[in-house]
């Protein structure tokens, strides 16, 4: 019971942080420049710090076979619910223009604005090189499979022909930080050298520690703009949520299960962080895809504004449920 207590405070600490952003749009404190500004100094600036930041501090290159692990069990879980998402959308003859929104939205998580400061408030920042590997791969495959499902299932396009992605999203600016933190980490000389220079550690750490503040407030903002009110409960997006909240976790907890049974180990705050991360809400990104492939655009919307709500109830039950 202490942990689903831990969970329901650290779930309101996020929402009063959300609060601060839907109340200051609502107030028109905000012009229709400034989320967007927001977005690019958390994606392009305080991200990156705070990935680099937490990498040198928490990751040490023995612990490289046990983030390996992880590696596999999210890989196999977004895949495997892709599948089955895919057999749905056939099966129940959803709709064309949210086919791919759909099986996007069931797989695709929104690890940058939401995952990363729950995480941080579940877990603490020991916990972030785990959740860097749900990141990884929860990117890549967003940029490349995601992508390339919901143009294949753009309705302007007859037999779903030239679907196609964008590579240079498969590096996005984030994932920078992981990059550059790795020569500082593997080679000695570098380490030192940043140790020494506290002014940079300062900084980087200062302006990492924006990321959970800032990316909470622009969740408020979008949270206000979309509409909260708005949002329509049809069987399509009851559908995702249930494949958002239950499939997706679960799928990722009989991998874990499973893996555990054969002999590969990890510890509790990364299974754990790996579950959790199957749950977030969908990615914030979905109705642009939506708009660029000529897709459902209320209703991938609809998708984030109702993930990015629930999750507040269901992370403290799944907190409660993987320490029973």
């Amino acid at each position: 019971m202490d942990v689903f207590v831990t969970s329901i405070q650290s779930v309101i600490a996020i929402i009063l942080m959300i609060a601060v952003g839907y109340y200051g749009e609502f107030k028109g404190w905000f012009d229709k420049k400034f989320s967007g500004a927001l977005s690019k100094l958390i994606m392009k600036i305080a991200l990156p710090c705070s990935i680099f930041s937490a990498m040198n501090k928490f990751f040490v290159p023995s612990r490289l076979a046990v983030l390996s692990e992880g590696l596999i069990y999210t890989i196999l879980s977004i895949l495997i619910g892709y599948l089955l998402a895919w057999i749905f959308v056939k099966m129940t003859r959803v709709p064309k223009a949210r086919r791919g929104l759909m099986m996007t939205a069931i797989n695709g998580a929104n690890t940058v604005f939401i995952g990363m400061p729950l995480n941080v408030a579940l877990f603490g920042e020991i916990s972030v090189p785990y959740l860097l590997v749900y990141y990884i791969v929860n990117t890549v495959i967003i940029w490349t499979l995601g992508v390339w499902v919901i143009a294949g299932n753009d309705p302007t396009v007859a037999n779903g022909g030239n679907a196609k992605f964008d590579w240079h999203h498969l590096i996005p600016t984030p994932l920078w930080g992981f990059i550059f933190a790795l020569p500082f980490i593997y080679f000695e000389p570098l380490k030192n050298v940043l140790s020494k220079a506290t002014f940079a550690t300062t900084a980087l750490t200062d302006v990492g520690n924006l990321v959970t503040p800032l990316s909470l407030i622009y969740i408020g903002i979008m949270l206000r703009s979309f509409g909260i009110f708005n949002m329509k409960f049809d069987v399509n997006v009851i559908t995702t949520l249930i494949g958002r909240f239950i499939v997706s976790p679960i799928i990722m907890a009989v991998l874990i299960m499973i893996g555990i049974h054969a002999g590969f180990q990890i510890n509790d705050i990364f299974h754990q962080t790996l579950i959790i991360q199957a749950a977030t809400p969908s990615l914030a990104v979905l109705p642009i895809l939506a708009d660029t492939y000529h897709s459902d655009v209320k209703f991938a919307t609809n998708i984030v504004v109702s993930t990015s709500i629930l999750f507040v109830i269901v992370v403290p039950i799944i907190m409660l449920l993987q320490n029973i």
